[in-house]
């Protein structure tokens, strides 16, 4: 029996009872179900699911507010959406990938492709999570492997780029001081690095990140911080 919990987002009953059925056919045991955007954002942050199927359309707050709703989340940003949309555009499906989205299923769809998507993208979180990966809105930071991602793109950062990147996305909201983010940068290896190399380093990786770089915060007279997603980003 596979104890991973699985959230469905549809306001079609019968749609929602059919990839009931088939995941527990399947072996899924953990299956909560919402019919429309708001009960599924409240069912997502209460119930912390492994994964989220979200309809495009809903009722109240259409499925792609939904999806940008859960990423700005800091309880659900973490949490794999696979979109289920019967539109033909594939505007959408761009604009919810671009959203934070994993995969999309178009209906009708065939059961087996989507509980294979769905075990895909289980495995593809149980991997990030043992390499220590932390995510920030569209940003994804690997520790493990020394790498960031922003959009999917892979940024090339330099090693003191990389480990202030680390250090502020893994604490959105707090300021660190220019000696804070010195003494807490690995291995000692920085031990000479002054307040102005910190201020310069930030600038570099501004310039990588481009209009992402929005999302560091300068505090005069202070130090810098990764900006706390406030209620318009939930």
């Amino acid at each position: 029996m596979n104890l991973k919990k699985i959230l469905i987002i549809d306001d079609e009953s019968e749609i929602c009872e059919l990839i009931k059925m088939t995941l527990e056919m399947s072996g899924f045991s953990q299956i909560r179900i919402a019919n429309d955007g708001l009960s599924g954002l409240q069912a997502a942050e209460y119930w912390i699911p492994d994964i989220i199927l979200l309809d495009l359309m809903l009722p109240q707050i259409d499925g792609l507010e939904v999806c940008k709703r859960l990423k700005g989340n800091t309880k659900t940003s973490d949490i794999p959406i696979i979109m289920l949309t019967a539109k033909d555009t594939p505007t959408d499906i761009v604009v919810g990938l671009e959203l934070g989205a994993s995969d999309y299923v178009t209906k009708p769809f065939n059961n087996q492709v989507l509980v294979a998507r769905i075990r895909n993208q289980l495995r593809k979180t149980s991997t990030e999570q043992s390499l220590n990966t932390v995510t920030y809105k569209s940003l994804k930071v690997v520790e493990d492997e020394f790498r960031a991602e922003l959009n999917d793109e892979p940024l090339d950062l330099t090693k003191t780029e990389f480990d202030i990147l680390l250090l502020l996305v893994k604490h959105p909201g707090r300021v660190y001081t220019r000696g804070q983010m010195i003494s807490s940068l690995k291995n000692g290896e920085y031990a000479d690095i002054t307040d102005r190399s910190v201020d310069v380093q930030i600038l570099n990786l501004r310039r990588k990140l481009g209009d992402f770089a929005s999302n560091i915060e300068t505090i005069r007279g202070v130090g810098y911080r990764m900006q706390q997603l406030s209620g318009a980003d939930r």
